[in-house]
C-alpha cells in the first residue's frame, strides 16, 4: 500500500469501534470484593453505553451490593445459614444475621441492576425500548381508526 501507515490519531473510528477507557474503581469501596466487580462489569456496561460519568455512582452502589453478596454468601458457606436457639420451647433454628444482610444486597442488586440491564430480561426491555414502540403502534393505530 503506499502512503503513510495510519495511527490511531489519523484513523476515523467506526461507530462501534469507539474505545473509552475504563474509570478506575472509587476509593471509598469498603471491601475488595466491590472493586472485582467494579472491574469486571464497568468495561462492559461501558461497551454497552451504559456508563456514563454521571451513571458511575449509581453503578458504585450496585457493585457494592455485588461485594456484599458474594461475602456473605462466603459467610454462611462457612457457616451455614441457621443456628440452634435452646428455648423453653424446645431448640428452634434462627436465620444468621449474614442471611438478611445477604438478601437485602440481592435486592439492591436486583432494583440497581434493572436500571442498567444486568439480567435478560431487563437487557431486552434496555434493547428495544421497552414499551415505546407498543405504544406508538397503539397511537398509530387509534389515528388510524379515527380518520
Amino acid at each position: 500500500m503506499k502512503g503513510k501507515k495510519p495511527t490511531l490519531d489519523n484513523v476515523v473510528p467506526m461507530k462501534g469501534d469507539t474505545y473509552r477507557p475504563t474509570p478506575p474503581a472509587p476509593e471509598w469501596f469498603p471491601h475488595p470484593e466491590a472493586v472485582e466487580a467494579w472491574e469486571h462489569l464497568a468495561p462492559v456496561m461501558i461497551a454497552k453505553n451504559r456508563l456514563e460519568p454521571h451513571h458511575e455512582d449509581l453503578f458504585a452502589a450496585y457493585c457494592v451490593a455485588v461485594g456484599d453478596f458474594i461475602r456473605f454468601s462466603g459467610e454462611l458457606a462457612l457457616t451455614g445459614n441457621y443456628y440452634e436457639v435452646k428455648t423453653r420451647n424446645g431448640l428452634q433454628e434462627k436465620k444468621r444475621a449474614a442471611w438478611g444482610q445477604r438478601q437485602d444486597a440481592l435486592a439492591t442488586m436486583q432494583r440497581i441492576g434493572a436500571l442498567y440491564g444486568m439480567s435478560p430480561v431487563d437487557e431486552a426491555r434496555l434493547g428495544n425500548g421497552g414499551q415505546g414502540s407498543f405504544l406508538e403502534e397503539l397511537e398509530k393505530a387509534m389515528r388510524g381508526g379515527a380518520s
